[in-house]
């Protein structure tokens, strides 16, 4: 069955992240399989409108700049006419909503529920229960999830955790993991130093990713082992805090900070190191320690969330989230890198390459998508029934927004009916477009190409006249 997908996060490329990783080899693997795919995101910098990226997936960069921590500010109303018009122009049967963050995609799939679509969510994170910004993120997500078709989760823990915040039924979440491009993380030990023992840290400099804790672990171990040093890619908050403990202890030419690494290039700075280090407070699955098993590094990380599920316990060493812990773990694997006695990085990726495929991932997700699609549309009293679950005073304010939405709704279907719209002509994936006949002929006009990691080229499509009333 061919559905119409439209992949909705605030976060996407040219931002370089897990989620955006994760839409963008989805939607890939889709159109492989003959689906329809558009990604929905906000504006980046001088980004914005439509831009084709590889193997012809649109992406609608919505003139919507970002608010806080890449994410636009919630409005819920005013994005509505922009979303109506793609979703109707684009013919979706299915919004994909990622990650609890995002704002844009709790709207998108918000809209979605009002104009009949179905809607599918995935979880990228794991949330607490008892500090003030999860208690309003967790109730944010119950609303957002209150009529939603099906939930994804990339782990079984962040499934329990996704299940107990947003008062989900279980057999309404499926477990789909995150996974790595084995044909780009391919071991490469000629890029390592011979003399030195070199630690990688790849991750945004935040403190949810453990970079007190990093900040921490740094001098301790550069003061016990002398021919060991630190290579850290990554950006955010916290780099100040690791500048700062270089120029404390003097660590100018044993830590070396790379910035903001484009995912093109992280598997050139991995097979740099002998030892990946994630020093992550809460990770759901973590697909970096995947990426840095692939190319033979030994992985050692904090025994939080997701992690333990990930790869095998022969491949990972585990640690609390404590200083003396990590210093613990990092000192065992120094001594197995001095000792000879890790296991060959080809026999690593061996083991790793069939595990966690995006091609897996796509047929799991597609199987989500037939599940749903004969589901029957909820209807405006239905939604608001589950929205009066979520609370006595909560409960009736998201009743006061889904009406004021389904009434927008019916007023720009007034304003601009359906049959003005004019209807987007599908690009399809090479491979499928090649067995393709009676294609509209359209010719595509290249206006620019951009280069950020990924082929990117913007179209001028033809201007089509609109109907006479």
């Amino acid at each position: 069955m061919r559905h119409n997908i439209c992949m909705a996060s605030d976060f996407f490329f040219p931002n370089t992240g897990g989620v955006e990783s994760h839409i963008y080899q989805l939607s890939q693997c889709l159109l492989h399989r003959g689906h329809k795919i558009i990604v929905i995101t906000h504006a980046y910098g001088q980004r914005s409108g439509i831009r084709h990226v590889t193997n012809n997936l649109k992406v609608y960069y919505l003139p919507m700049g970002p608010f806080y921590n890449q994410c636009v500010l919630p409005t819920l109303f005013t994005s509505l006419p922009l979303v109506r018009y793609i979703l109707i122009r684009e013919k979706i049967t299915i919004v994909h909503g990622h990650s609890s963050f995002s704002a844009l995609a709790h709207e998108a799939m918000f809209h979605a529920k009002t104009m009949g679509i179905h809607t599918v969510f995935t979880d990228h994170s794991l949330f607490g229960f008892a500090d003030g910004s999860s208690i309003i993120t967790n109730k944010i997500l119950k609303f957002s999830l209150a009529n939603v078709n099906h939930v994804i989760c990339v782990s079984h823990t962040s499934k329990e955790n996704t299940v107990l915040r947003a008062s989900l039924q279980p057999h309404l979440v499926s477990v789909i993991p995150n996974a790595v491009d084995a044909t780009v993380f391919i071991p490469d030990v000629t890029k390592r130093s011979q003399e030195r023992i070199v630690i990688v840290v790849v991750s945004r400099l935040v403190y949810r990713k453990g970079m007190d804790l990093l900040a921490s672990i740094i001098p301790e171990i550069c003061h016990q082992h002398h021919d060991v040093d630190f290579l850290i890619g990554g950006d955010g908050p916290k780099w100040i805090d690791i500048e700062e403990v270089r120029e404390q202890y003097q660590l100018q030419d044993r830590v070396t900070m790379l910035g903001a690494v484009q995912h093109s290039n992280v598997k050139n700075v991995l097979n740099q190191g002998d030892i990946f280090l994630n020093t992550s407070l809460t990770e759901a699955f973590c697909i970096a320690i995947v990426e840095a098993a692939c190319c033979g590094l030994q992985v050692v990380s904090t025994r939080v969330g997701g992690v333990p599920e990930v790869l095998p316990e022969d491949l990972i060493l585990l640690a609390e989230p404590s200083v003396k812990s990590l210093v613990e773990a990092l000192n065992e694997a120094i001594a197995r890198k001095r000792n000879n006695s890790v296991l060959p990085p080809e026999h690593v990726y061996n083991r790793m390459k069939d595990i966690y495929t995006w091609q897996n991932v796509a047929a799991r997700t597609e199987q989500v998508y037939d599940s749903i699609a004969d589901d029957p549309t909820t209807e405006l009293a239905e939604r608001l029934e589950r929205f009066c679950h979520c609370g006595p005073f909560a409960g009736i304010f998201i009743i006061f927004l889904a009406v004021i939405d389904h009434l927008f709704y019916i007023f720009l279907e007034w304003m601009v009916p359906r049959k003005d719209i004019d209807i987007a002509v599908d690009l399809l994936h090479p491979s499928i477009q090649s067995n393709q006949k009676d294609l509209p002929n359209v010719q595509l006009l290249p206006r620019r190409r951009l280069h950020h990691g990924q082929t990117t080229v913007e179209y001028q499509l033809p201007r089509l006249r609109p109907r006479k009333r």
